[in-house]
């Protein structure tokens, strides 16, 4: 029998995106993100969840741009770092030892270090509770070419993406590839 946990955030687990943004005055940011998702296949887009009170919050309502930069493990402090310091108050580019890239596509800066990138546009926004939900139309994928599979598309087992886990606020590394999506079902269609 299972135990009632009541409300709360137990889904799991989620990514570990840092968003990237340039302020009001120009300068580059990032937050950590673990509310977030892909929403929509057509148009591609992607989701991204922020308090109104975050740095990042106004950045993306002023640029109508954001980009979600996904770290290996190697980048976990980083990430953790990106996610309890201000933009307000700090550069995190330079605290992190990250380098800023000035996007061709959006108004935002992605992450030079990082293995994948989504630039994005923002699509809209949705008011849920404490949070505002942004939706970006995905523009661009950027992927370091190590990373990359013979079919030329990222292989998580090369990212090392990072998850979080809000549960008990801990990060941890993917395990392996467990099963072919849409095919290892087959055996119970019969």
């Amino acid at each position: 029998m299972k135990k009632s946990l009541g409300k709360a955030t137990h889904a799991m687990p989620t990514p570990v995106w840092l968003v990237g943004t340039y302020d009001s005055e120009g300068k580059a940011n990032l937050a950590t993100v673990a509310w977030g998702g892909v929403c929509s296949s057509d148009p591609a887009a992607v989701t991204v969840s922020l308090r109104k009170a975050r740095h990042s919050y106004d950045a993306i309502m002023e640029r109508q741009a954001f980009t979600v930069n996904i770290p290996s493990r190697d980048f976990v402090v980083a990430a953790d770092y990106a996610g309890i310091a201000s933009g307000k108050n700090a550069d995190k580019f330079a605290a992190a030892g990250l380098t800023p890239v000035k996007s061709d596509l959006v108004d935002a800066p992605y992450v030079a270090e990082f293995p994948l990138v989504i630039e994005c546009k923002l699509l809209q926004t949705v008011e849920i509770g404490v949070h505002t939900q942004f939706i970006g139309e995905i523009v661009d994928v950027k992927a370091d070419a190590s990373v990359l599979d013979e079919a030329g598309l990222p292989d998580p087992t090369k990212v090392q993406p990072i998850v979080y886990s809000p549960t008990n606020r801990g990060y941890y590394a993917l395990g392996e590839k467990v099963g072919q999506g849409f095919d290892i079902g087959k055996q119970l269609m019969k």
